[in-house]
């Protein structure tokens, strides 16, 4: 039974890329060792290929992991991924939702503030 998602105390991205020939254990070793956060944890632990279009999902479940998976259909098709290397990264509800619908999760940058003196 899938799990209802405002109920995980945390979600958290694999940020960079992620060899998802790995299995359960694999990825719940990643997560021990790499990230040293608790695979066990009421968490959902998210993980994406090098091109962009496939995605896992890992949370623990009373007595098992539970593994979701998504792969993206159509021409040029692609998550935007954060691409920092061996990064984690605590992201919320909303965000979660933007990353499935193909956007950012991060907020576009606007202008810097420019000072009278950077002209002078």
């Amino acid at each position: 039974m899938m799990k209802d998602i405002t109920s995980y105390d945390g979600i958290y991205l694999a940020c960079g890329t992620t060899d998802l020939r790995r299995s359960v254990d694999g990825l719940a070793i990643m997560v021990k060792q790499e990230f040293k956060m608790d695979p066990f944890g009421n968490y959902l632990f998210l993980f994406c290929n090098k091109d962009r279009n496939r995605l896992k999902a890992l949370s623990w479940d009373r007595n098992g992991f539970i593994l979701y998976y998504k792969r993206l259909d159509g021409a040029g098709a692609k998550f935007i991924w954060p691409q920092k290397p061996a990064d984690v990264r605590s992201i919320t509800v909303r965000q979660l939702s933007l990353l499935l619908e193909g956007m950012s999760i991060d907020p576009p940058k606007g202008f810097g503030e420019i000072k009278a003196r950077d002209f002078y």
